[in-house]
């Protein structure tokens, strides 16, 4: 059974846009708003971890949920390969927020950014005593406003900064100052510099900066939305996702630019130069493909996409060649599975899915008013619960899971 549906299976790939508000039937265990201390007491834990890998995953073990509620996604690995950063709209925040947390089954996120306005793409810095990530807090306390549908499917492109603050979310500062779009950065391990997505010269294209802000450098330029990139393991390529519009999408592209939109119904993979020289094209899908990570041997990317339909809901990670060959599935999960990345010593995958190890839940009953009485499973519909934390499970949760 599937349980996301398209327009939020697409706007958790880019976080350029509002997602739905998190299910309130998923209650865990409120997080501050403001940043709390690194060693934050670990969430209860009632059952064992489960291996949650499909039969068909010959590539994964010992797969384990380690979030619980909520849309959890992009969790990045520290350096380190001990901590997880991530974007969450679990209650309380009706919108992104980003957390830490120990890259350990039973661990608990905390909050690290402000609680405030909208955030996406976060990244440890090297070193892993400080972080990167976009936000609209500067420009108000609320979400920003979703963009208008009536369009077709697009992504609002929100007026985004680049943040740089301590680990624990402290001291933050600004690293763009540039009107409208900086966001979806990821950091060189070698010397630390970012790499980014802008709309500063008027279309969305990659620029690479220093960790301090400075030395700011325009990575690509053809027409069309260049973004989600990362760098190869030593740092001298990059792999990212692209829409290379012609004739009339081109068109539309441009006319939706200048209104801060951007449709993301084709995106393929290119990979290049860490300067942006050499620039090719790995993948001709023909669908959304997005969120590529290289393999820590340099030689594949493992990325996601809902290759072969391309108006599915079913997203999976598949992995294929730098040079675009042997082209493989390695999720078959119902629902969503993506944003993969891999520990810095290749051993574990992390990824965000829709795969569910819940038991059945009580039954909700309806007050006089004739409201439901719960948070879920109105009409008396059964709910369902977490079995490892015995919390309720929203109808369309995505959490962040490891795999051996």
């Amino acid at each position: 059974m599937k349980r996301t549906s398209v327009s939020s299976l697409m706007a958790m790939v880019v976080g350029a846009c509002c997602p739905p508000k998190a299910s309130t039937t998923a209650t865990t265990t409120p997080v501050a708003t403001a940043p709390v201390k690194p060693d934050a007491p670990a969430a209860q834990v009632i059952g064992p971890m489960r291996d949650m890998a499909d039969k068909r995953e010959v590539h994964l073990k010992n797969v384990r949920q380690l979030t619980f509620g909520g849309d959890n996604a992009e969790a990045y690995w520290s350096f380190a390969g001990d901590q997880l950063i991530l974007q969450s709209n679990r209650p309380p925040y009706s919108c992104d927020q980003i957390m830490t947390m120990p890259a350990r089954y039973g661990a608990e996120a905390k909050l690290v950014s402000t609680g405030k306005g909208r955030t996406t793409c976060s990244y440890f810095l090297k070193g892993d005593k400080e972080i990167v990530y976009s936000s609209t807090h500067e420009k108000g306390d609320a979400c920003p406003q979703p963009p208008d549908m009536s369009q077709g499917y697009v992504w609002g492109l929100f007026d985004y900064d680049i943040f740089k603050a301590n680990a624990d979310g402290s001291n933050i500062r600004r690293l763009t100052s540039e009107p409208g779009y900086d966001g979806e950065a990821t950091v060189c391990a070698k010397d630390g510099s970012i790499i980014f997505t802008s709309t500063r010269n008027g279309d969305l294209d990659l620029y690479r900066m220093d960790a301090d802000g400075k030395n700011v450098v325009q990575l690509t330029h053809a027409p069309g939305y260049d973004g989600g990139a990362f760098f190869s393991p030593d740092c001298s390529k990059i792999v990212w996702r692209a829409s290379r519009p012609t004739g009339d999408a081109l068109v539309d592209y441009q006319r939706l630019l200048k209104q801060n939109m951007v449709r993301p119904t084709k995106l393929e993979l290119f990979v290049a130069n860490a300067d942006g020289t050499d620039t090719r094209q790995i993948t001709y899908l023909g669908v959304a493909a997005f969120g590529p990570f290289f393999h820590p041997s340099g030689k594949r990317i493992v990325f996601s996409t809902n290759y072969p339909n391309p108006r599915g809901r079913e997203f999976d990670i598949w992995a294929i060649g730098v040079d675009g060959s042997n082209l493989e599935r390695i999720t078959w999960a119902d629902g969503f599975d993506g944003f993969p990345m891999f520990s810095p010593d290749g051993k574990t995958l992390a990824f965000s899915s829709n795969r569910r190890d819940v038991v059945p839940g009580p039954k909700m009953e309806r007050t006089s008013e004739g409201s439901s009485a719960g948070q879920a499973g109105a009409d008396g519909k059964p709910t369902e619960l977490y079995r490892a934390t015995g919390t309720l499970a929203g109808a369309t949760d995505t959490n962040v899971f490891l795999a051996d």
